[in-house]
């Protein structure tokens, strides 16, 4: 081998070295930019309720939300949803199809990270008798990465309640179900109604789950479907159901 192929060899190792490390570099940048982004927001958004909990005259969500302010950076907002010790403290959009917010934040600006958003099917207000979130699996266990921790019996119950906050009404989610399944499951049926076929499809979902938990399921409640990215099969999504509990609050807020 001549010295100009062995130099020409080197030369091609050291692009595919250098534009390696510059993706590397960049993926990290956007981790981060992501993770300060939704700091700031919660930073600039929330903070912690100053109703005491708990308190004898009712349940009140542990953070409020300043949805006057948000609505007006993004009309699209619905909700927040917030879990205590973890990372899970985003807004929820809701846009005209599914495809924007998968790729774009509360700005409207592109991010890898996306937003947490509801399903276009479903109506704003969470009063579907159950309703559908996404959220990416991001490499950094943002946005909805952590759900998958709930496969462990040991998570759930150190952590077995959520929140979802709106400007009309505050919601404790009692976990009740998590597990793996397909992206083209029925799991992602949306009713109209509550019912039998209804009734049916919450008993189906709760025999599913990773993890055993004690929350009765009243047809007539409000339930909550988180959705997730996962790695074990091609196309398949961890997700996590919720039964929407109203409290005492709206944007964390005691109701007059």
């Amino acid at each position: 081998m001549n010295k100009w192929v062995k130099r020409a060899i080197f030369i091609v190792l050291l692009v595919v070295f250098f534009g390696s490390t510059g993706y590397i570099g960049y993926s990290m940048w956007q981790y981060r930019a992501n993770e300060q982004f939704y700091i700031q927001m919660a930073d600039q958004y929330t903070q912690p309720s100053s109703v005491p909990e708990p308190k004898e005259n009712g349940v009140y969500a542990p953070i409020t939300v300043d949805f006057e302010a948000l609505k007006q950076k993004n009309p699209d907002v619905t909700g927040w949803i917030y879990c205590e010790d973890s990372v899970i403290n985003y807004p929820i959009l809701k846009g005209e199809d599914n495809d924007f917010y998968l790729h774009h934040n509360i700005d409207g600006e592109y991010s890898k990270a996306g937003s947490i958003f509801m399903d276009t099917e479903n109506t704003s207000g969470f009063g579907d008798p159950n309703t559908v979130l996404y959220g990416h699996h991001m490499k950094d266990k943002s946005m909805f990465a952590s759900i998958e921790y709930w496969a462990e019996q040991a998570y759930y119950e150190g952590h077995p309640v959520m929140w979802i906050l709106t400007p009309e009404q505050d919601y404790r989610v009692d976990l009740f179900s998590g597990y793996t399944i397909s992206a083209f499951s029925d799991t992602y049926r949306i009713f109209p109604e509550a019912g039998e076929e209804f009734n049916a499809y919450l008993t189906d979902m709760a025999s599913r789950s990773d993890f055993q938990a004690e929350v009765s399921l009243e047809g007539d409640a409000h339930y909550v479907l988180l959705s997730t990215c996962a790695y074990s099969f091609e196309d398949a999504r961890y997700v996590l159901h919720g039964k929407l509990v109203p409290v005492d609050s709206a944007g964390g807020r005691a109701l007059q």
